[in-house]
């Protein structure tokens, strides 16, 4: 019997493989990190082929650790690290050079001067993006650019492009799929999030030969399966969607106006428009959510560059904690933040501010100011910083949200969570499963295949763990109006 579906998490530090049962719970996980390059100052950097040995690695290894077969999989589901650019030769299947990850900068000036020759706005019209080094298609320019060899290859159709699902799934196939799926897609600044095609106008802007480019497929439809030999018998590939759309469907965030946000590193906040694309006014990217039975759902993304890390500052330079955990137990030893707020611009300030020059600034301290009063500003900042990013969700999409659905490690700190209900004045909603990036995947696979029967069935899967109920106090008002005044200090940009 095929009971389970398995999904391939494949994140900027590790390789993960997750199989869950038809109820959506996790039966098993394996995890394996690799190796992060920084060859120079800005620039970040995987090796492509320990990418695929650590992915397979962990896929063999939940098979054995749960001793369940490949026969009894129904479905794979992919999702991963999104942006990040891989380019192989398709005889050989060797990269020509090391995978760009998506934190990586190089092409911060390839940008600039696209900015300059007034293109800026054409990329955001057809694409919903940012002219930005984040996204792939500068990187693919960058790969390219180094040798004119490179670039007749790919002209003639020798070379092959793919973020990080589509190189995994041409070493799954062993050479037979090339494929991406709309959610990667429309994070290339090469694809047209309008009429579902790659463009040939950007690809004329950034010098990206077609012959590259993968098939873009929908999120949920079977588009292969692994070669013989891999696996004791060939695994069904039917879902993909870049990490913060699966996150957005594993939460079953399907209505347009449901909101999730992943408290990671960074926060990644992901809101469902429904479908019709929604044109930001307010500096927030304009993005597809998911496809599904034919149907486009857009979704609007702002991230938070310093979420997490703002906490992991604490811990590693200013060494007032000792684990990440420490923070809630520290910063429930004092009332309130003691009128302390700290702006976390360490990274410069993401949506919707998009300063880069910002930088950070911690202000009210007094002689009375303790490592607590810190501890509970740092979770504020958070709470805070998500709060801007709705705001101007809310104002773009003329939706009013209900509440916010939220996962990732942050997710778990109680206090953070209820001081996000606070400032927001909506429920903040944990689910049971905080896998929901990997669920998300799985989900998008065994809907294509018939392992979950519809969205509906999906939905009573769903549930909730905890749900935290804005309380209303003085001091959510004080926290706000303090934030508002002093991060225009730190920043011009708005």
């Amino acid at each position: 019997m095929k009971n389970f579906v398995l999904a391939i998490d494949a994140g900027t530090t590790s390789s993960r493989a997750i199989i869950f049962n038809n109820k959506g719970e996790t039966v098993g996980v394996s995890q394996y990190e690799f190796t992060q390059h920084f060859p120079k100052e800005g620039w970040v950097e995987h090796d492509p082929i320990e990418i695929w040995e650590t992915q397979l690695k962990a896929i063999r290894e939940v098979m054995e650790k749960t001793n369940i077969s490949a026969s009894q999989i129904h479905a794979m589901g992919i999702t991963n690290q999104r942006e990040t650019t891989v380019i192989w030769d398709r005889k050989t299947g060797k990269p020509v050079y090391n995978a760009i990850v998506w934190q990586d900068r190089r092409t911060a000036t390839i940008c600039e001067e696209i900015e300059k020759k007034g293109k800026a706005e054409l990329f955001y019209n057809k694409t919903g993006l940012l002219l930005d080094a984040y996204f792939s298609g500068t990187k693919i320019k960058w790969i390219l650019d180094q040798n004119p060899e490179l670039r007749s290859q790919a002209e003639s159709g020798a070379l092959a492009f793919g973020t990080v699902d589509s190189w995994l799934i041409w070493n799954l196939t062993k050479g037979d799929v090339h494929v991406t799926d709309v959610t990667n897609a429309s994070r290339t600044l090469l694809f047209n999030i309008h009429n579902l095609e790659w463009d040939q106008e950007l690809l004329d802007v950034l010098e990206v030969p077609r012959p590259l480019l993968p098939k873009v497929v929908s999120c949920s439809e079977t588009i292969g399966s692994t070669a013989a030999g891999l696996f004791e018998s060939p695994l069904t590939i039917s879902g993909i969607a870049g990490d913060q759309q699966a996150a957005l469907f594993g939460q079953m965030c399907i209505q347009a106006g449901d909101v999730k946000n992943t408290y990671g590193t960074g926060c990644f906040c992901v809101m469902n428009t429904g479908e019709t694309p929604v044109q930001s006014k307010n500096k927030m990217l304009t993005t597809i959510g998911y496809q599904l039975n034919g149907k486009v759902h857009y979704a609007l993304e702002g991230s938070v560059f310093i979420a997490g890390a703002a906490v992991q500052w604490l811990r590693d330079q200013l060494g007032i904690i000792s684990t990440a955990a420490e923070i809630e137990p520290l910063a429930k030893t004092v009332e309130n933040n003691g009128g302390v707020t700290f702006i976390p611009a360490l990274a410069g300030l993401g949506a919707p501010y998009w300063d880069p020059h910002a930088t950070g600034s911690i202000i009210g301290i007094t002689r009375g100011t303790q490592k607590g009063h810190l501890a509970r500003a740092t979770l504020e900042a958070i709470a805070m910083r998500t709060k801007e990013i709705i705001n101007a969700m809310q104002k773009d999409a003329q939706i009013t949200f209900k509440s916010l659905k939220v996962d990732g490690g942050g997710s778990t700190n109680n206090l953070l969570m209820q001081i996000q209900s606070n400032v927001l004045g909506v429920d903040v909603i944990r689910p049971e499963t905080t896998e929901t990036t990997a669920l998300g995947a799985a989900f998008f696979a065994g809907l294509a295949t018939g392992f979950w029967p519809s969205l509906e069935s999906l939905s009573e899967i769903w549930s909730v763990n905890q749900k935290f109920k804005p309380e209303q106090k003085e001091e959510n008002s004080r926290i706000i109006s303090l934030w508002e005044e002093r991060i225009s200090k730190v920043s011009n940009s708005k």
